[in-house]
């Protein structure tokens, strides 16, 4: 794959930036080594949180929420981290959260989940539909399910479990998600060997989140797996390019559309997994972060403006 022509020199700078903090080989680390540079390297692209942001950590039965609010707000978004299930927290992703809270006037609540492999699967989707459901009863507001990366898969696999359980779920916005896509074929193969993350970490990732084999047919553990689309929220779901990862997006939208939902794709040339660090260092990021602020506070107020 030529990455000198698809990426630009900004995402480059980007990319050896990150490199610096998280190397390539940090999964061959122990898992509290691969936490502490993760945590480093977060700090190191930690922005600001704009000026007016309320921030309260609570409780949510249990699993640790961190609330973001600017003013009186009507609508909640429940915001679930990335870091392949075995690494960040509610500092890693603090600013971008807060950013979401400022640009979209919404509540915003992140969700720290339990990590991989202390805790397996299902503890991760266990905490994130028991913080849920918590606030869901806290605020009594429609809510917006979003996250990027294993924090994607998350959002979606509440959405899917929610049906039927969940009142006032008004869309979920999925950031290069996760979703448990065939790994033998397409841009698995195709990106195997991408900057920032590769097949072979994703593969790692899925053996540290299980307790043994992968689980078959369980759309907690990987939402595309599951038989029925029907019933799920309006989604927007945004890809980079240059991510093994990118053609989960596009079928799960296509499995959703084919079951009669809403469901549109963006696939962001030129970026690479995790250009949400790089929101205010490459403009290509920063643009894409817009249309995902967007995408957030326009099915927050039931507008679909992708037909």
């Amino acid at each position: 794959m030529d990455y000198e022509r698809l990426i630009d020199e900004e995402t480059w700078d980007f990319i050896r930036r990150t490199t610096e903090s998280y190397p390539d080989d940090t999964v061959e680390m122990s898992i509290a080594d691969q936490r502490r540079v993760y945590d480093a390297m977060c700090q190191d692209f930690r922005q600001p949180r704009p000026p007016g942001i309320d921030v309260q950590d609570r409780s949510a039965d249990g699993v640790p929420v961190r609330i973001y609010t600017a003013g009186d707000p009507t609508r909640t978004v429940i915001y679930f981290h990335g870091g392949g299930f075995v690494v960040g927290g509610l500092d890693s992703h603090d600013d971008v959260c807060a950013e979401l809270c400022a640009q979209t006037g919404y509540r915003v609540v992140s969700i720290d989940y339990r990590l991989c492999p202390e805790y397996a699967h299902p503890a991760q989707f266990q905490d994130s539909w028991a913080a849920t459901n918590w606030v869901v009863r806290e605020y009594d507001d429609p809510i917006v399910l979003a996250g990027d990366s294993a924090g994607g898969n998350l959002a979606a696999a509440v959405a899917h479990y929610g049906r039927g359980r969940l009142d006032k779920v008004l869309g979920q916005v999925l950031i290069y998600p996760g979703l448990g896509g065939d790994m033998s074929r397409g841009s698995y193969l195709e990106h195997a060997n991408a900057p920032l993350l590769t097949l072979d970490d994703i593969r790692f990732y899925q053996t540290v989140r299980c307790e043994g084999s992968a689980p078959d047919g369980d759309p907690t553990f990987a939402p595309l797996q599951d038989d029925d689309f029907s019933g799920l929220p309006p989604t927007v779901v945004v890809t980079a390019d240059c991510d093994p990862l990118r053609d989960d997006g596009a079928a799960y939208c296509d499995r959703i559309v084919a079951a009669g939902g809403q469901a549109h794709s963006i696939n962001e040339p030129g970026l690479v997994h995790g250009y949400l660090r790089a929101r205010t260092s490459v403009r290509r990021a920063a643009d894409s972060f817009e249309r995902i602020s967007v995408a957030i506070e326009a099915l927050g107020q039931g507008i679909w403006s992708y037909d």
